[in-house]
């Protein structure tokens, strides 16, 4: 088998013509022959003892072909990549242009291949990278989280329904006097402020005591979701039975005794200023990072195929949907559940996989430019990282993920370390290391 010709016939795309000689074909016709005798019915022989020529004589002397070139493409195919010097991103488009006892077997490959990359001023990048000074606010905001996951919960019977106030009530809705499905139910509990009923109907609830038994008037949205309460005037009769409030524990040493190791407020807020700190660096130096890959990927010249997208695609989907496995659910349920269908969900990945398209050609190009190499200790120790991380045996991981795959993938954290470490860092300035939105 041998490459006859590789001609590039447009952007990424090349035109193989491949040939297989007509004493390698017969080998394998022959080979198709003694795996099939045994399947096939010839009058006057019994099965599995009928020559080769009677089968051919009864069935045509191209009845093994097909079996005979399935078993020769993927040599012939992968040795003719190999030997054009191309590195194929999509299932190749195969023609057979010939078969035949006496020529052989010829072919044609219509092949995707990999962007030609140009890459420049990948190292001296000037990115600023913020400084992380802890505030004491910050430092208080993570306190008064600690008092939100502690509070507790203690009724209230000596003043009205505020907002924020978790009430139990019976109600039942009626519209020209007359009940409705789901309009009403007994011993709900509802949180003041949440939103969870229909505009005007948790305010309405404020103001009064447990015991009260009263009435609220409210008004359906246009594009409530029943068809037939649109816009209807509605009126909830209401029983309060309980007013709860959250009551959060006073910020002292024994409060820090409870809900840390530490024996008092100082000692806990100066671990705070410490997780905080490492927080705050982390993120400003994965912004940091970002700055640089942003850069590198904009000073990157290649026509990318669509298909390599589209992979990209493919792969965040499937580690969407193992996510979603993991909590019980299925990516079928969970586009209902949004109102989605699977076309308009790939979408919403196809920035963030072009992206990653885009990154990993860039590194791999600063791979090459630098000769960076993956030795087999870094790949075996790589190997070992992953076994550890997915919970499996060494040798599994390996049948699963090539090796050249673990290879690539340490020369672009090379690469990236490359174009980290040459960086400039300009304009540092004050970073706060985490916004609150918590009350304070």
């Amino acid at each position: 088998m041998s490459l006859v010709s590789s001609n590039k016939t447009e952007t990424n795309t090349y035109e193989l013509q491949i040939a297989i000689g007509s004493e390698e074909f017969e080998r394998a016709v022959e080979t198709a022959y003694r795996r099939n005798k045994n399947k096939v019915n010839v009058p006057g022989f019994r099965k599995g003892k009928a020559p080769r020529s009677f089968i051919e004589k009864m069935y045509g002397e191209s009845f093994f072909y097909e079996e005979a070139v399935n078993s020769l493409y993927p040599a012939a195919y992968s040795s003719a990549i190999d030997e054009a010097g191309i590195e194929p991103v999509d299932r190749a488009d195969i023609e057979i242009t010939e078969v035949s006892r006496e020529s052989g077997v010829a072919f044609k490959a219509t092949v995707t291949v990999k962007p030609e990359v140009e890459i420049a001023n990948y190292k001296n990048i000037a990115a600023a990278k913020n400084k992380v000074e802890i505030t004491d606010k910050e430092v208080d905001a993570e306190v008064q989280r600690l008092r939100e996951r502690n509070a507790r919960m203690v009724d209230v019977d000596d003043r009205p329904v505020e907002k924020g106030d978790n009430v139990v009530i019976d109600f039942t809705g009626y519209v020209d006097g007359e009940t409705f499905e789901g309009g009403s139910a007994e011993k709900f509990p509802l949180t003041i402020g949440s939103n969870q009923f229909i505009p005007g109907f948790e305010d309405q609830v404020i103001g009064h005591n447990v015991g009260e038994e009263f009435d609220i008037t409210v008004t359906f949205p246009e594009d409530y979701q029943a068809k037939e309460l649109q816009g209807q005037s509605t009126v909830f009769k209401i029983k309060l039975h309980e007013i709860k409030t959250r009551e959060l524990p006073e910020v002292d040493d024994e409060f820090v005794k409870d809900v840390s190791e530490f024996d008092t407020l100082d000692e806990l807020k100066a671990d705070l200023v410490k997780k905080l700190t490492e927080r705050g660096e982390k993120a400003a130096q994965e912004a940091f990072e970002n700055q640089l890959i942003d850069t590198v990927i904009g000073n990157m010249t290649a026509e990318i195929p669509q298909c390599m997208i589209t992979y990209s695609i493919d792969e965040m989907v499937q580690n969407f949907e193992y996510r979603l496995q993991m909590q019980g659910l299925d990516l079928k349920t969970y586009l209902q559940y949004v109102g989605m269908d699977l076309e308009a969900f790939r979408k919403t990945f196809a920035e963030q996989a072009e992206k990653q398209v885009k990154i990993r050609l860039a590194l791999e190009k600063i791979g090459q430019l630098e000769n960076l190499e993956a030795s087999e200790e870094e790949i075996e120790s790589k190997y070992a990282e992953l076994a550890k991380n997915y919970n499996m045996e060494v040798e599994k991981i390996k049948g699963v993920i090539p090796a050249s795959d673990v290879k690539q993938d340490i020369i672009s954290q090379k690469a990236i370390d490359l174009v980290r470490d040459t960086a400039v860092v300009t304009e540092a300035k004050p970073e706060p290391a985490e916004e609150s939105t918590e009350n304070q």
